[in-house]
């Protein structure tokens, strides 16, 4: 399935319900947030819970983990750039973190 880039009205609308997650620099199409855990347990279980998600929505982030900080960038790589699919992932991602104080 091709997904397509959000437009810029999108954009307007959706990054708005993400605010932690920032647009990476050097013009590359993504969103970045690193999450701090209390230790490499919970950052586990997060990244767990997270790749059961991604995995049924066939959307894999790029993540990189050390001990409780997790590191990621989301796009969508067939799309080139943003999709609803990183904006969905990001807030299930965030929504995930709440429960551990996040």
């Amino acid at each position: 399935m091709v997904r397509s880039k959000l437009t810029e009205q999108e954009r307007n609308t959706l990054l708005p319900t993400i605010p932690q997650w920032k647009m990476v620099e050097g013009g590359r199409d993504a969103i970045h947030r690193v999450f701090i855990f209390k230790d490499f347990n919970e950052a586990f279980a997060f990244m767990t819970r997270t790749a059961i998600v991604a995995e049924k929505m066939d959307h894999h982030p790029e993540w990189f983990n050390v001990y409780n900080k997790v590191d990621v960038t989301l796009s969508t790589h067939d799309a080139n750039g943003l999709t609803t699919n990183d904006i969905e992932l990001s807030q299930k991602m965030d929504s995930f973190a709440k429960q551990f104080g996040i």
